[in-house]
This record gives structure tokens, C-alpha cells and sequence, in this order.
């Protein structure tokens, strides 16, 4: 399955396409993760105690559980382009009242509303990376796009913990509001929801990446809410078993992401400053994994061209590792010991980032969308558990080691749904609603 090569003289535009989700995704991390660096402080002006912290951190997973789903279908009848542009708009106006919060209700609801904004960010990637990329260039498109998640988080730990030094955490937010603007008009500018549409890609470009299969795919032709296929997404095994490993994965990250910098600052003593150095490296090694992988993965289909051994095994390999690594942790004696195994943990869970998505976009083509939605409802309901009961855990026994215990258990249990129920090469929804690309 070599890929068929581009015209040397052919526009590479969907690059640019990839950049842009690439640096909208950048803005959706550092905006759900800039509370959990600011959360120490707000729940000492605020007297707030671990299960309401646990409970603020968990309310973004309950706006993103809810659109997620509903983005994912929405981006197959109206686009991209449409979806992706209400969602910037709103989720700006979501973090920009997080500096208005007078108190736990007001932050509970800010952060709902972000998690709501916020929901349809993945969905409409995929459904982007599905329009204007070729199957063997999928992956890695969808790593390089995908790698925003912890490079935006290692950015974060130094620069958000540095404006909270210089600004205070209300500026800070209103500062990150005043950042998602500005992308909005190279969106505009620059993104069609069909390349063939777009005045920057030539005919060289569009033989590559198959535009006549895009086209057939207008949103125009999809209901509203397709039952038939959304059925056949939620029915297919390698697609539950795909948003199960998907579930555990955001589980680690709303994990990392929420109390990582509080685990730190509790558990090792460390200053803000210090918080913000150790949380870089974890998300730093991710990003490096998330690339690496994404770009195997793609070589491992032009060579074997068998999805199994190009997307199943590389998830059940992150996965175990990703077990083996996080058990220890709960006994770590010192900062930097807890750092190389959580970078370890991090590295290794996340490192499949776009294999999951790639899957979705392999098994259903079409409506890759609505099958980013449902796998990514899976993360959006990680995103309410992690942060919750890793607060009632901290509350009820005073340490973290239980926490870590969960973590462990997960990701053996993807590792073993993967193995018995991921084959992607025999379940791709061929039925007369879900028609390939």
C-alpha cells in the first residue's frame, strides 16, 4: 500500500489544513488545563476543599460528554468550517467568564460552558483530516495535528504558572480568551470543507488526496441525525473496543491534566514556579511519542497493509506500557523519581493519540464524524470521572496511591479488550447507510 506520490509541482495546502487544527487544538488545551494550575490558588481565596476542586475540575467532562456526540453529527451535515467556527467563538466567551467566577457555582458553570464549546474540536478534525487526506497519510496528519494536546500542555505548565505570578489567575483567563480570537479569520480565510473548493489547491493536489471521493461526501446529502449509521457505529465491536482504550487514554490525560501540578505541590512540597518546571516534561515527552507513533503507524499500513498490525498493535503496546509504568508512582519517595514515571505513563498512553482517530476514519469512513464523537464522548466522560474520583479518593484516604491503583487496572483492561475484539481490517461498516469513502 505505497502511497501514490504528489506532483512536485502540486500544492501541499493540506498541510496548512493541518496546521490550523494543529493551532486551534493548542488553544483548547491550554484553556481546559489552565485551571488546574490556578485551581491551589482559587481554592484558597475561595476555601474550597478536594471534592468541590475535584467536582470544578470535573464539570468541563460534563459540556464536552454533551457535544461532543452532537458535534460529531453536526460536522457531518454542516461542515467543518461552520462547527469548528461557533465553537471557537463560544469557548472564548466560556474561559473569559472563568475571571468573572465569584465562587464554586460560578466556576462549576464556566467550566460546563467551555467543556460545551469545546466538544465539537475533535469531531471536526476528524472529519477535516478524513476530507483532505488520503488514507496512508491519515495518521500521520492526525499525529501532527494531535501532537498540539501535549505540546500545549508543556507550554502551559511555564506559561500559565508564570502569568499567575505576574497577573493573577482572573487576567490570566481573560488574556487566554483575547488568544482564541485571533485564529478565528485564518479560519475563515483559509479552510473549505471540500478541497476542491478551495482556491489554494491545485489539480495536482486534489488527484492526491482524491477530491472525487471528498465531493461525494458532501454534508449536504446527510440527514440531520442519521440513526442507521449512528447504530452501526455503536454496534461495531473494533469501534467499541477502539473508544474503551480511547476512555482509558482520557482518563490518564483529565488525570495528569487536572492533579498533576496539586499531586505535586501536596504530595513534594513544590513552589508554583517548581510546579510549573517538573509538569513541562511529562507532556513534552508526549508530544514527542504522539509524533513518532503516528508516523509508524502510517509505515506499518503502506508496508503490511493490514490495519491490525498498523493501529491494534500499537495501542495495546502503548497501553500495557502505559500499566506497567503508572504502578510504581504510588510509591515514589521523591520528585524526580514520580516525574520520569509519570513521563513514562504520559508518554506512553498518549502515544497513540492518532492511531484512535485514524481508526475511526478507517472503520467508517463517511460518517467519521459521528464516530469521533462517540469515541470522543468516551474521553468527555473520562473527563468528568478522573477529576472527580481522583478528588474523593484524595479526600477519603489522603494519598494519591489509590488513584495510581486505577489507573493501572484501566489501561490493562483496554490492553485486553484491544486484543479480543480490535480488527479493524474486518469490521469496516459496509452497510447501504454507511457507504465507503
Amino acid at each position: 500500500m505505497n502511497p501514490a506520490p504528489a506532483s512536485a509541482h502540486g500544492t501541499r495546502f493540506r498541510w496548512v489544513v493541518v496546521a490550523l487544527l494543529f493551532l486551534i487544538t493548542v488553544f483548547n488545551y491550554v484553556d481546559r488545563t489552565a485551571i488546574s494550575y490556578a485551581v491551589p490558588i482559587i481554592s484558597r481565596e475561595f476555601g474550597f476543599d478536594d471534592r468541590t476542586v475535584g467536582l470544578i475540575l470535573g464539570a468541563f467532562g460534563i459540556g464536552y460528554f454533551v457535544t461532543t456526540l452532537i458535534g460529531g453529527v453536526s460536522v457531518d451535515r454542516f461542515g467543518a468550517r461552520r462547527v469548528l467556527l461557533i465553537a471557537a467563538l463560544v469557548w472564548s466567551a466560556a474561559i473569559g467568564g472563568t475571571a468573572l467566577a465569584i465562587g464554586a457555582v460560578s466556576l462549576f458553570l464556566a467550566r460546563v460552558l467551555l467543556g460545551l464549546a469545546e466538544g465539537p474540536n475533535f469531531p471536526a478534525m476528524s472529519r477535516a483530516i478524513g476530507d483532505w487526506l488520503p488514507p496512508e497519510e491519515r495518521a500521520t496528519a492526525l499525529a501532527r495535528s494531535l501532537v498540539a494536546i501535549p505540546l500545549a500542555l508543556a507550554a502551559s505548565a511555564p506559561i500559565v504558572t508564570a502569568l499567575l505570578a505576574w497577573v493573577g489567575w482572573r487576567a490570566m483567563f481573560a488574556i487566554l480568551a483575547a488568544a482564541v480570537l485571533l485564529w478565528i479569520p485564518l479560519w475563515i480565510w483559509l479552510y473549505r470543507d471540500n478541497p476542491a473548493r478551495s482556491p489554494h489547491v491545485d489539480a495536482a493536489e486534489l488527484e492526491h488526496i482524491g477530491a472525487a471521493r471528498s465531493a461525494a461526501r458532501e454534508r449536504g446529502g446527510a440527514p440531520a441525525l442519521d440513526w442507521a449509521a449512528l447504530r452501526a457505529v455503536l454496534a461495531n465491536r473494533t469501534l467499541f473496543a477502539n473508544a474503551w482504550a480511547f476512555f482509558v487514554l482520557g482518563y490518564f490525560l483529565f488525570f495528569f491534566m487536572s492533579w498533576l501540578p496539586d499531586y505535586l505541590e501536596k504530595v513534594f512540597h513544590l513552589s508554583l514556579h517548581a510546579v510549573g518546571y517538573f509538569a513541562f516534561l511529562p507532556w513534552f515527552v508526549a508530544a514527542a511519542c504522539l509524533w513518532l507513533f503516528g508516523s509508524l503507524s502510517d509505515r506499518l499500513l503502506r508496508r503490511t497493509g493490514r490495519l491490525r498490525i498498523a493501529r491494534s498493535r500499537l495501542i495495546m503496546l502503548t497501553q500495557a506500557g502505559a500499566a506497567l509504568a503508572v504502578m510504581p508512582i504510588a510509591y515514589a519517595g521523591n520528585a524526580d523519581l514520580a516525574i520520569v514515571l509519570i513521563t513514562l505513563a504520559v508518554g506512553l498512553a498518549m502515544s497513540a493519540n492518532a492511531v484512535y482517530f485514524a481508526v475511526t476514519i478507517d472503520v467508517a469512513p463517511r460518517y467519521a464524524g459521528t464516530a469521533l464523537g462517540v469515541m470522543d464522548a468516551a474521553l468527555a466522560l473520562a473527563g468528568v470521572l478522573a477529576p472527580s474520583i481522583t478528588g474523593y479518593i484524595v479526600a477519603i484516604t489522603g494519598t494519591f496511591a489509590a488513584a495510581f491503583w486505577v489507573l493501572a487496572m484501566l489501561a490493562a483492561s483496554s490492553v485486553m479488550l484491544v486484543y479480543l475484539l480490535h480488527h479493524p481490517d474486518e469490521d469496516r461498516i459496509r452497510d447501504a447507510c454507511v457507504t465507503d469513502a
